[in-house]
């Protein structure tokens, strides 16, 4: 017995008066509505409406359960307006996650232009170092970076790549020298960063067309925030790969200086997970496809501006 459809067609015979008049509008015949009233009032175990060859009448418990039917009825309807709504309008919270040096370089920006579109929507933003379980923390949406993802249930959009800029500041230079090849940075202070999705204990250049890994041993310093590794390398502790948009500030300012420029170090990529394809939220996907916009652009902005930064200084 499907109670619900049985309370629906009860509905539409209090009001309309009969079951002929209520099977039309409902398009079932009117054995149908009638078997549903029996088997209504059987599960109630009480009459719901006296019956004539002429005509249908509430009877008194069948006054009171219609009220409550009623109400019961507009409530599921909002309900269902209100999720239907939500693949259609963005409303709510939205929960981002974002690793925390890319949050602060280009997430931010992006959920800035993101609420000047949707302002009555609230953003929630946590940065972290490691991915988290996106079903378990209930988050809508997780922008990271990583060589490759694991595997996961998770729908992922990549939005770009970016490349790593191998890094030292002059007082460090002036000190140990200037690496000429990879294989020379065994000699040098090298700095890591190691979180779950920088796992590396060895860096790949590509020069010539061909990839040369470098195995950098115990590093002098490891951390685990890419905050804490652009100001160990400028204030001259070693050597360290970091991303363009890192770098920049320091390479202009002349606080770091960029090594081993005929080399191209292992590109990261950059991904916003979600939940799901189907039946997407609104807020989510109007979030993700402001993401597709946006980061790529900057993403390249920050590329030409390091290619152009190369070309002054050659």
């Amino acid at each position: 017995m499907d109670t619900l459809q049985c309370i629906r067609i009860f509905v539409k015979v209090a009001s309309d008066g009969g079951f002929a008049s209520a099977a039309r509008r409902l398009k079932f015949s009117v054995a149908a509505v009638s078997r549903a009233i029996n088997q209504l009032e059987t599960h109630l175990g009480s009459r719901l409406l006296n019956r004539t060859t002429r005509q249908v009448a509430l009877t008194e418990a069948g006054e009171r359960y219609l009220r409550r039917c009623e109400e019961i009825l507009s409530s599921l309807d909002d309900a269902e307006a209100e999720a239907r709504s939500a693949t259609a309008n963005p409303t709510g919270r939205l929960r981002v996650h974002a690793l925390s040096s890319f949050g602060h370089q280009l997430v931010v920006p992006a959920i800035l232009k993101y609420q000047q579109r949707f302002s009555e929507l609230r953003v929630d933003v946590t940065m972290s170092g490691t991915i988290p379980d996106m079903l378990e923390d209930g988050y809508d949406a997780s922008i990271v970076l990583a060589p490759e993802l694991p595997s996961s249930g998770l729908v992922s959009l990549r939005l770009g790549t970016i490349p790593g800029v191998v890094c030292a500041s002059p007082r460090y230079l002036a000190s140990h020298g200037v690496p000429k090849a990879p294989e020379d940075l065994r000699e040098h202070q090298c700095l890591q960063l190691t979180t779950s999705v920088f796992p590396f204990d060895k860096w790949v250049f590509r020069g010539a067309g061909e990839l040369s890994p470098v195995n950098i041993g115990s590093a002098r310093l490891t951390v685990n925030a890419m905050e804490a590794l652009e100001p160990a390398v400028a204030g001259g502790l070693g050597v360290a790969i970091l991303p363009a948009g890192i770098a920049l500030p320091g390479l202009r300012s002349g606080a770091l200086v960029r090594l081993l420029r005929g080399y191209e170090t292992q590109r990261v990529n950059v991904y916003a997970l979600y939940p799901s394809r189907r039946f997407l939220d609104a807020k989510i996907r109007t979030f993700i496809d402001l993401l597709r916009e946006e980061v790529p652009s900057m993403l390249e902005a920050d590329e030409r501006a390091l290619t152009a930064l190369d070309a002054v200084r050659s």
